[in-house]
């Protein structure tokens, strides 16, 4: 079974997680049968090791996290890395798959630069 985690940094502003629970409803409606959670880094719960043990609760055999991140700066490139390590050794029999940033996507970027010049006038 599918779990996915969508992963971000955090805040204490209760309204600052409304969109990454939007995609995380967008990836219910694309994969029903898909569990999906989100999940912070600091400052918000819960945190990738919780989130990520309720999916294997209710029966999730591979685990992919999205960190929803424009880049690879000092949260993805250190802290993640070694939070993921910790995810494999606490859940050995879990195939556990870390998603580059978000950001970093093509997709993401045509879509951003989209967004950008929507309604431009053409040069």
């Amino acid at each position: 079974m599918l779990g996915v985690v969508i992963l971000s940094h955090g805040s204490r502003d209760p309204d600052w997680g409304r969109p990454l629970e939007a995609v995380a409803a967008e990836v219910r409606r694309l994969s029903p049968g898909a569990l999906v959670g989100c999940a912070y880094l600091e400052l918000a719960e819960p945190s990738l090791a919780v989130c990520a043990s309720h999916l294997v609760a209710q029966g999730v055999t591979e685990l992919r996290i999205l960190p929803v991140f424009f880049g690879m700066g000092r949260h993805a490139r250190s802290d993640l890395p070694a939070r993921v390590d910790a995810l494999r050794q606490h859940h050995p029999d879990i195939h556990i798959t870390c998603l580059p940033a978000a950001g970093e996507h093509p997709d993401m970027i045509r879509l951003l630069a989209s967004i950008a010049l929507e309604g431009a006038a053409p040069p």
